[in-house]
């Protein structure tokens, strides 16, 4: 398994989102935030990726294109909270990464190969937060390789009950 690519960025997660999406899509996720997708921190729409944050602040993304499917992230110190799987489709072979307030034409553009991609998310650290909820360790890492078909979106862990009972 080959990286690709790898960037890493610091995103201003504006109403608790960032976005992953082709360059060619308009990326509307207004009707995609139903409870279900706020409760997995995941929203879903055609050729866009919502991806919901712990906090509405500057949050860091690391996003990582492979050449085939990676393996998952260790986590031996238990501190990935969440992993979502969901589908991309790219049609302009640009990815396009950027806060859902951003301006579009100055947001970080990946190029890549044209198709479908799977898409893996890591949300980390989800309770390592100020009390007031603006400083925090969180992190979300991003894995994306081409898929042969498409699949359904899947939650593979969710240790969030620790972070909500406190």
């Amino acid at each position: 398994m080959i990286t690709k690519s790898e960037i890493r960025l610091e995103l201003f997660a504006d109403y608790f989102q960032f976005y992953i999406q082709d360059e060619q899509v308009e990326g509307n996720l207004g009707d995609s935030w139903t409870q279900e997708a706020v409760d997995r921190l995941l929203a879903i729409t055609k050729g866009t990726i919502g991806v919901g944050t712990a906090r509405n602040m500057d949050v860091p993304v690391t996003i990582k294109i492979y050449d085939q499917e990676p393996s998952f992230l260790s986590d031996e110190e238990g501190i990935i909270d969440l992993i979502n799987e969901t589908d991309l489709e790219i049609h302009s072979g640009k990815i396009v990464v950027s806060g859902c307030t951003d301006y579009f034409p100055d947001a970080t553009r990946i190029e890549t190969v044209k198709g479908l991609y799977r898409t893996r998310i890591y949300y980390g650290n989800l309770d390592k937060l100020s009390e007031n909820g603006l400083d925090g360790e969180d992190f979300y890492e991003v894995h994306l390789w081409q898929s042969e078909s498409p699949q359904k979106t899947v939650v593979i862990k969710d240790n969030r009950s620790k972070i909500l009972q406190g």
